[in-house]
């Protein structure tokens, strides 16, 4: 019985060999090129819907003061913060620094106390630093503004199809995937799904350049001033001091995170980490 089963045993050993031995490995699936350096300090990119009183064109309906949002807010701040930054970015001006950090530093003294129209740098940020033991903060945004609605003054568009397509679509994923009336952890996860991500760098971005006359770029030209927006706040991001054995932790609204993601994949600087690693 016992070398039946050896026999057994050899013989689905020798099969998993030759079968994997058969099969070709793709060449673009083949790692070729090293594209991080030794020193390359991981990040987790997070992204947020905006708490509190904000100029921003898209947001949320939601109560940063109740109590029990709050509450939700603290528990997803504990999860990242196992993450354990040592330095905490925010969706703020450089200019800023200064002020935040006096501000953060009084939140780490007493993190109990009430803030008046608080937003998610001091409901989740500060938090996450403050569980994490965090010192240094940072603001890396960068302020210019373009003309998103260039769409309504293009008359005749040489592509009429495509932006009403999206939209349409964008309407059935949404009614698919309600933000309102859902959980804070449930809305925080679908903010931070790849795909949702996308979409915004699609409704913000991309589909601009859908939006042009004949022998024209009018969309593009537009879409060029956000990507540039967002290039500046990446290069703010590369003029922060780190060490190798630093972990950064970046909380901004959804469409820079998701414009992020792609600096940060291909930087040789950072090692992206996967936020659901945490949002478990």
């Amino acid at each position: 019985m016992k070398s039946t089963n050896k026999g057994i045993l050899l013989a689905a050993t020798l099969f998993s060999f030759l079968t994997s031995y058969g099969q070709k490995v793709r060449y673009d699936q083949i790692d070729i090129y090293k594209t991080k350096l030794e020193t390359a300090v991981p990040v987790l990119n997070v992204a947020t819907f905006h708490m509190g009183e904000t100029t921003d064109a898209n947001t949320t309906e939601f109560d940063e003061n109740d109590a029990k949002n709050q509450k939700e807010i603290k528990k997803v701040a504990k999860l990242l913060a196992a993450f354990k930054p040592t330095i905490i970015i925010i969706e703020d001006v450089p200019q800023n620094d200064s002020i935040r950090k006096i501000s953060y530093s009084e939140y780490l003294k007493n993190p109990t106390k009430k803030i008046i129209n608080a937003n998610e740098i001091e409901l989740l940020a500060f938090e996450v630093g403050r569980l994490s033991g965090a010192k240094k903060l940072y603001g890396i945004d960068f302020e210019e503004g373009y003309n998103y609605n260039i769409g309504s003054s293009i008359k005749t568009p040489v592509d009429m199809t495509t932006n009403n397509s999206y939209w349409q679509m964008l309407k059935e994923n949404e009614n698919k995937n309600p933000e309102e009336g859902i959980p804070f952890y449930d809305l925080f996860k679908l903010n931070n799904h790849p795909q949702y991500l996308e979409s915004l760098m699609n409704i913000n971005a991309d589909l601009l350049t859908y939006i042009s006359t004949k022998g024209k770029a009018e969309g593009a030209d537009e879409a060029a001033k956000f990507y540039h927006r967002n290039l500046v706040i990446f290069s703010n991001l590369n003029q922060i001091p780190i060490d190798k054995n630093d972990r950064i932790f970046i909380l901004m609204g959804g469409t820079h995170t998701a414009f992020l993601n792609d600096f940060l994949k291909r930087s040789p600087k950072y090692k992206l980490e996967n936020i659901f690693d945490y949002l478990k």
